[in-house]
């Protein structure tokens, strides 16, 4: 009798990382199921780096990127490779993660092929549909076929009930952005810049909607908190794309006390949060992941569908306001107590075994017997 067949579908760095853990947990019951590891490559370069931090390559590349797509184009590509890979392979059931294009294509593919659909990191929500764009639409798109919701926390969760979901498919199971951390921040690293012997203000800036304008505000604020403290080291992992690379290197490049850097693979990336005082970030996954290490997060959006860590304290919305930013930023390296405060609150996010949980849930929906862990609370 052959073995069930699941497609883990990733198309970016953010999806390969929270992606993986699930592989590794699945393969460990590779007598009972098959685990296929496609990319779209719609992230070529940080989709391999990140999946290599974990010993992973994909099974299936369906090589989708060409310079100068639109994001129909990239869309359109995607959707047919992956139907045409649906239709090879016979997968019993498909997973992907979050709020991608490629989470998109993956979810419309299974809708299309009557293939069932798991959502890894369900039911999180902004107020405004294209807000931020185009992944809260890739979202919501994607929680309107699941058949498995796994949202990280009890809100993402409430959110799905809201929009009248059955609960009877929905299973809290933590983010499994914190199985990667923790099992890669165990591991040696190089040390980042062991020659400084101040503090490391980390930045990375990459969303769609903060290239431009927002991204001046940004880089301008992280400029007037390096020049305020001395012993501060802004250190920039620079995005792939052209624009954002351009604008950061004009407005902060040739500062001695800023590094503007090529991304690192997550194995160095990790290593680098722990490393840093202070993290201004707009990436949703960087919210999740520092906390973990107690490491204050400045969020550089006006909303966010991570809404827990700013409840808990672990992060603070601030906008690409220029002042506000250089202000909050200015508080938490002077004042001790305000630092405190939020280094010390504790992570809502999960607890290591979202990967487990997730394992159990899905081998169940497809008849198969397998150890089973308490859902996240």
């Amino acid at each position: 009798m052959l073995k069930p067949r699941l497609l883990c579908v990733v198309g970016t760095r953010p999806e390969a990382i929270k992606v993986s853990p699930v592989v590794l947990e699945l393969r460990r019951y590779s007598d009972v199921i098959e685990t296929i590891l496609v990319s779209t490559g719609q992230h070529r370069e940080m989709l391999a780096q990140a999946l290599g931090a974990f010993g992973l390559q994909p099974d299936e590349d369906l090589d989708i990127m060409q310079h100068g797509q639109t994001l129909s184009q990239v869309t359109s590509r995607a959707l047919e490779g992956l139907d045409a890979l649906i239709e090879r392979l016979k997968p019993s059931m498909i997973l992907a993660q979050g709020d991608t294009t490629t989470t998109f294509v993956a979810a419309l593919n299974s809708f299309y092929r009557r293939t069932p659909f798991g959502h890894i990191e369900a039911g999180l929500r902004t107020d405004t549909i294209d807000n931020p764009f185009p992944e809260e639409f890739n979202r919501r798109a994607a929680g309107l076929v699941a058949d498995l919701h796994f949202p990280p926390t009890q809100w993402a969760a409430e959110n799905l009930i809201k929009e009248g979901k059955d609960t009877a498919k929905i299973f809290v199971t933590g983010n499994t952005g914190i199985d990667a951390v923790l099992a890669t921040g165990h591991k040696e690293g190089g040390e980042w810049y062991p020659e400084h012997e101040g503090r490391i203000v980390l930045l990375t800036t990459h969303r769609r909607e903060n290239w431009g304008e927002p991204q001046q505000r940004i880089a301008r604020a992280a400029l007037k908190l390096v020049d305020e403290f001395s012993d501060i080291l802004l250190v920039v992992p620079m995005h792939k794309n052209p624009q954002v690379r351009e604008l950061l290197t004009s407005i902060v490049g040739s500062h001695e006390r800023i590094k503007l850097i090529e991304p690192p693979d997550y194995a160095e990336f990790v290593p680098l949060m722990k490393r840093s005082t202070l993290i201004l970030s707009d990436s949703g996954g960087v919210q999740e992941e520092a906390p973990a290490f107690g490491i204050p997060v400045l969020v550089l959006r006006d909303t966010t569908e991570r809404p827990e860590g700013v409840k808990a304290g672990t992060a603070k919305l601030v906008g690409t306001d220029e002042e506000r930013i250089y202000d909050e930023g200015r508080k938490l390296l002077s004042s001790q107590v305000a630092y405190d405060k939020m280094a010390h609150a504790v992570s809502p996010y999960g607890d290591g075994a979202a990967s487990a949980r997730i394992r159990y849930v899905v081998l169940n929906f497809l008849g198969i017997d397998s150890p089973q862990v308490k859902m996240w609370e």
